[in-house]
């Protein structure tokens, strides 16, 4: 078909930025949900270049799931999509399968139409019950939902940015069918911030980089990592909702302009044994009417008693949590000690090997750094865990709970073993929901060799929740 007929929406990156950017805002400062759904409508309604509304929501794993709406159909009819939930691993069975898709119109992105497709609009979802109210298996509305309750009662804004490495490889696909070459191929092999202007490494890091700002990440600095082939984009703080939903643009767009330089950007832990794995550092601070909870001039660390105790909480819950921080069996090859793992049940400031880490900071940047997250982790579980035991999580008694010599699971079934075992666990998310997570974790470790070994598996990979696709989880 001929595209010199069609009159879709297509901006340039200076223009998405200032809308992109203008739509952040509104969301920063918790415009009205109402004023929002009516501005938005009517720019839907009025612009007549746009085709489709994409609407984004994730399963109970993380992997993130996309629909295309007809414009004129969704301006019509958005208090009433339904979507077949059997069809979401995690989500429903076949005999109650239909769920609800809401529209969180604060969250509305204006997309590069050469990297995302030509009058498209992107806007997440939150998945909706038959009762009407939030369903549990969705961990976007979970996390919302706690967001908006503490900022309600006690006036938190809850923060977070993430620094997400991955890896680069040669040739599309190359996860797919890893089953079949058994090896990643490199495309760089220069290492830390070392890159050559114009090498495929640097060019995807451009890209990427450009499409972020184009999005309103507010870039800060991007760079080649310690492994070969290894990135890494890093972007501005933002409220905790706002934040997990750019972890999922950003691994998105990754993967899309990979795809298009004929390489596959890769989120897996530990891809290549023998090198530095992946990970997702999250940092986390809570605000109340503009002031950093976590600063204390004259804290230990500089970190406020209030902090301390956050910290405290987490390393008290280090093994239950360890699941959704490190959802897959090919995570737990990446908490080696050989490879600078944050694997120690621990805080520290200097100590990269802690789970936690309190980075050198001011009033305005004073943080917690829990660096044991991989970046395969569902982001919004992984934040809504991370936030809810360090705010309403007990203390453990443990002597020298900070620096005492405790460590993560170091495979997935022990993980499981802890995860299922937590009375914790079960009170912040609910039998229902844990029970379904930690059997999709099983399904996925029982099709893998128990013991790790020297080198990666196909399994490991051909099962991966963020690769697999119904024809390899058939091959079993």
């Amino acid at each position: 078909m001929s595209i010199e007929i069609r009159n879709f929406l297509t901006l340039s990156y200076e223009e998405l930025e200032e809308k992109n950017l203008a739509a952040k805002e509104q969301r920063k400062n918790r415009v009205a949900a109402d004023k929002i759904q009516e501005e938005r409508l009517k720019y839907l309604t009025d612009e007549k270049r746009i085709k489709a509304v994409t609407v984004l929501f994730s399963d109970l794993e993380g992997r993130l799931h996309m629909l295309d709406y007809d414009k004129k159909f969704l301006v019509k009819s958005y208090d009433n999509l339904t979507f077949d939930g059997s069809s979401i691993r995690g989500f429903t069975a076949q005999k109650e399968s239909d769920l609800r898709l809401g529209i969180d119109w604060s969250a509305f992105y204006w997309v590069p139409a050469d990297i995302l497709g030509s009058g498209k609009i992107f806007v997440f979802g939150q998945v909706i019950d038959k009762q009407g109210g939030p369903y549990s298996g969705d961990l976007r509305s979970v996390l919302r939902a706690y967001a908006d309750k503490l900022y309600a009662e006690k006036g938190f804004t809850l923060n977070a940015a993430n620094e997400i490495e991955g890896f680069l490889f040669a040739g599309r696909d190359a996860e797919r069918h890893f089953h079949q070459t058994g090896r990643f191929d490199y495309v760089n092999t220069g290492g830390y911030y070392h890159s050559l202007p114009g090498d495929p490494l640097r060019t995807f890091i451009d890209s990427a980089a450009e499409v972020q700002r184009a999005l309103g990440f507010e870039n800060e600095k991007d760079h080649p990592e310690v492994a070969p082939s290894q990135f890494e984009i890093n972007y501005s703080y933002g409220e905790v909702v706002a934040a997990a939903d750019q972890i999922q643009l950003y691994k998105l767009l990754c993967r899309q302009i990979a795809t298009g330089l004929g390489f596959t950007a890769s989120f897996l832990p530990k891809p290549v044994v023998g090198v530095n794995g992946s990970g997702m550092h999250t940092n986390m601070s809570i605000t109340k009417d503009g002031i950093n909870l976590f600063w204390d001039a004259e804290g230990q660390e500089q970190l406020s008693a209030f902090g301390w105790e956050f910290v405290d909480r987490i390393l008290t819950r280090g093994s239950d949590l360890c699941l959704p921080l490190n959802s897959s069996v090919n995570a737990y090859r990446r908490l080696d000690p050989h490879f600078e793992a944050p694997n120690q049940i621990k805080a520290s400031a200097t100590d990269r090997g802690s789970m936690v880490r309190i980075p050198i900071g001011n009033s305005k940047s004073m943080r917690v750094e829990v660096r044991s997250v991989g970046p395969d982790a569902n982001p919004y579980l992984a934040l809504y865990s991370l936030f809810r035991t360090g705010l309403d999580g007990d203390i453990s008694t443990i002597k020298n709970l900070r620096s005492a010599n405790r460590y993560l699971p170091d495979n997935i079934y022990t993980a499981l073993e802890d995860f299922r075992g937590s009375k914790w666990v079960s009170t912040i998310l609910g039998d229902d929901v844990k029970d379904r997570f930690a059997d999709l974790k099983q399904g996925s470790a029982d099709r893998c060799p128990r013991l790790l070994g020297t080198f990666v598996k196909a399994p490991e990979v051909q099962y991966h929740h963020e690769v697999y696709n119904q024809y390899l989880w058939n091959w079993f």
